[in-house]
C-alpha cells in the first residue's frame, strides 16, 4: 500500500540525488571541500527503519551518485556503513521521552543541538571512508583527514540550511 509518507520519500530521494549531481557535483570550496548533500537523504530517514531497509537504501542512493560520478562504488560503501552505523548511534543519542514511531530527525523535533550532535558524527564517517577508499589507502593521510573534515563542515552546513528552510515548524 502506497502511503504519503512512501511517496513523499520517493520524491526526496530523486530530489537529494538530482541536486547533488546536477549542481553539487562541481561545487569545491578552498580546492577540497566537498558538499554530499545526498546522504541528507538517508540521515532523515524516519528512525523506526530496520537496518537491513537502511543498508538497502543507502546502496541504492550510494550507487545512483557513483553512476553519475564514475567512482566505482566508494558512495555506496560509503553510505552502507553510515546506514548500517546509524540506529545504534540513534539509540546512543534518545532524547529523554523517546522517539515517536515514524518521526524522521529533524531540527524541528528535536532541536538544532540534538540534530548536530546526530549528522555531524555520521557525515563525518562518511566522508572518512569514502575519501580514504578514494585516495586508494592513507598515503596522503593529513590531506585526506583535512579534506573529509572541511567537507563534513560543508555537508552539515548546508543540511542545515535545508532543514531550516524545507523543514521549518508549520503554524496551526
Amino acid at each position: 500500500m502506497i502511503t504519503n509518507r512512501l511517496i513523499i520519500q520517493f520524491v526526496s530521494f530523486f530530489a537529494y540525488v538530482l541536486v547533488q549531481v546536477m549542481f553539487l557535483q562541481n561545487v569545491v570550496l578552498f580546492d577540497k571541500s566537498f558538499c554530499f548533500l545526498y546522504i541528507a537523504f538517508l540521515l532523515l530517514l524516519p528512525v523506526d527503519m530496520g537496518v537491513i531497509g537502511l543498508m538497502v537504501l543507502g546502496f541504492i542512493t550510494g550507487f545512483t551518485v557513483d553512476i553519475f560520478y564514475d567512482t566505482l562504488g566508494i558512495h555506496a560503501a560509503s553510505s552502507v556503513l553510515i546506514m548500517f552505523i546509524r540506529n545504534y548511534w540513534l539509540n546512543m543519542i534518545t532524547p529523554q521521552g523517546g522517539y515517536d514511531s515514524g518521526s524522521m530527525p529533524s531540527i524541528e523535533l528535536n532541536g538544532w543541538q540534538w540534530f548536530l550532535g546526530y549528522v555531524l558524527p555520521l557525515i563525518l564517517i562518511h566522508h572518512i571512508v569514502l575519501f580514504y577508499i578514494s585516495s586508494s589507502g592513507f598515503g596522503l593521510f593529513w590531506f585526506t583527514l583535512s579534506k573529509a573534515l572541511l567537507s563534513t563542515l560543508f555537508t552539515a552546513v548546508v543540511i542545515m540550511i535545508v532543514q531550516y528552510i524545507f523543514y521549518r515548524k508549520r503554524i496551526t
